[in-house]
């Protein structure tokens, strides 16, 4: 099972999650706001976080900055708030999913099996082909994707992207000119078998589209449906 790290000022909350959390076999670790766990994360290893975004001493998202530093431990938010801006700024500081107060505990547990299960699977932009390296280049190599080194270039310069931006981005690449439901890019990129927030899915491609500039208009909508990759 997993070490999951559970930070939140407020004791019942940790109470409630290392409740579930330990009934499904997992070993917890508490901590009391973001400093704590920066501290702890500096010296122990953990499989998990689920961490509250309003804390004293050091907040959520400061938090998560600090340990992307010296960590790529996969990172659940929690937040009293569901506005679009804090799912933004999470994503963008490193957030692997972002979950909504009040919560049910056994959805939370859920969703640290899906993530878990998607870490050690990674997924494998190269499945079905024998070339030890891919390169794309759409609008003359205006746009190039090394897939197999996670390289993407605009222009000439270097897009630096979250990690979850290149996972969405390589297999909308991989699956290019085929209609995705939002079910299946769940599925696939963050590993929801049964269940999935479209809302987590559709931020990220506006994270993606604002990272692609002008070559966002290669990701089409697809209303009612999911997202296609237009592409040669």
């Amino acid at each position: 099972m997993y070490h999951i790290l559970v930070v939140d000022d407020e004791s019942r909350i940790r109470s409630v999650i290392r409740k579930y959390a330990e009934f499904e076999g997992h070993e917890v670790t508490e901590a009391g706001d973001g400093m704590e766990a920066v501290l702890l994360c500096r010296k122990n290893r953990y499989d998990m976080i689920i961490m509250d975004i309003m804390m004293p001493e050091l907040d959520g998202f400061s938090a998560c900055r600090e340990i992307r530093k010296v960590s790529n431990t996969p990172i659940i938010m929690l937040s009293a708030r569901g506005e679009e801006y804090d799912r933004i700024n999470g994503f963008e500081v490193g957030v692997d999913d972002y979950v909504t107060k009040p919560f049910s505990p056994k959805e939370l547990m859920l969703r640290v099996d899906a993530i878990m299960k998607r870490v050690s699977r990674s997924i494998d932009p190269l499945k079905g082909t024998n070339k030890p390296n891919v390169i794309v280049e759409m609008d003359h190599g205006g746009l190039r994707a090394d897939v197999t080194a996670r390289l993407v270039l605009i222009d000439g310069e270097r897009v630096d992207m979250s990690p979850k931006e290149y996972d969405l981005f390589f297999y909308l690449l991989s699956n290019r000119n085929i209609a995705l439901s939002r079910e299946k890019l769940l599925c696939e990129v963050w590993g929801y078998d049964f269940y999935g927030d479209a809302r987590t899915l559709d931020t990220h491609i506006k994270l993606l589209r604002k990272s692609l500039g002008k070559y966002s208009k290669y990701i089409v909508t697809l209303r009612g449906v999911g997202y296609r990759f237009e592409g040669e």
